[in-house]
């Protein structure tokens, strides 16, 4: 039994809006990045920032919502699996290294592009800024 290890988990912002397509069998999928960042200090003391980009792949239910859902500048925690796959492109071979989607969250306190709508609130009362009251002390 492999006592290996391929687990991802990551904060971080989309990139730009994602890409949702249907597969020929009808199951969703959608493609976005997200941008990492690890920021540090150099030799001199000065801060350093380092951005990453991390494709992440999303199938079914999940790629529909996140769709749906969220847009550029999101900010989701992500959890999945590290995955390379192959394809041909121009005749010649080409790899692609990503996150393939097991579980998100998003991070917002608003979620962008949703349509839910919100329950009527009721008006704050009035504030009383009168001061003709006697002040005890002076």
């Amino acid at each position: 039994m492999s006592r290996d290890l391929n687990k991802f988990m990551a904060i971080g912002r989309i990139g730009q809006d994602i890409e949702l397509r249907y597969l020929p069998n009808g199951n969703a999928c959608a493609n976005f990045s997200i941008a990492v960042g690890d920021d540090y200090k150099d030799k001199a003391g000065n801060k350093v920032e380092q951005t990453e980009w991390v494709r992440i792949s999303a199938f079914g239910k999940q790629a529909e919502n996140l769709s749906k859902y969220c847009g550029k500048g999101s900010k989701l925690y992500i959890e999945g699996k590290l995955k390379t796959r192959s394809f041909e492109k121009d005749g010649a071979k080409q790899y692609i290294t990503e996150i393939s989607l097991s579980d998100f969250q998003m991070l917002d306190s608003k979620t962008q592009g949703a349509t839910a709508a919100q329950p009527a609130q009721a008006p704050a009362p009035p504030v009383n800024n009168s001061f003709d009251e006697d002040i005890p002390f002076n």
